[in-house]
């Protein structure tokens, strides 16, 4: 891979990683706000017991949002550090080059489309 095309990905990945961090951020800003405090009301007890399982359901979301988000992040890192070191663009599992057009879509790609498909098919 050449210097030109190092740089255009090292670029993507910064990009994604800001956007990421930002989106990030904005869900812990919005982990503090529960539907009473969002709404204003200053009682202590919900009008309807569904409210207590909306307020459930968006914590759960917001914790699933996070833990996608860190996961991403980690690639993302280790594909700056891979740039770094002179190792991006190349498969983790068979050496083997991996395709411009898969970095494209997954820039932070470890794996070559083949190695990719025979791990997708080893998962339970």
């Amino acid at each position: 891979m050449n210097k030109k095309e190092l740089e255009h990905f090292e670029k993507r990945l910064v990009e994604e990683r800001e956007k990421l961090l930002h989106d990030m951020r904005s869900h812990e800003d919005a982990a503090g706000l529960t539907q009473r405090d969002a709404s204003g009301d200053l009682s202590a007890y919900s009008f309807h017991m569904a409210d207590l399982g909306t307020d459930a359901n968006e914590r759960e979301k917001r914790f699933h949002f996070a833990s996608r988000d860190t996961r991403l992040l980690y690639h993302i890192d280790r594909a700056l550090d891979r740039i770094h070191d002179g190792s991006y663009g190349r498969c983790e599992s068979c050496g083997g080059d991996i395709s411009p057009g898969r970095l494209e879509v997954v820039p932070h790609a470890r794996l070559c489309s083949a190695c990719k498909e025979k791990e997708e098919e080893a998962k339970p």
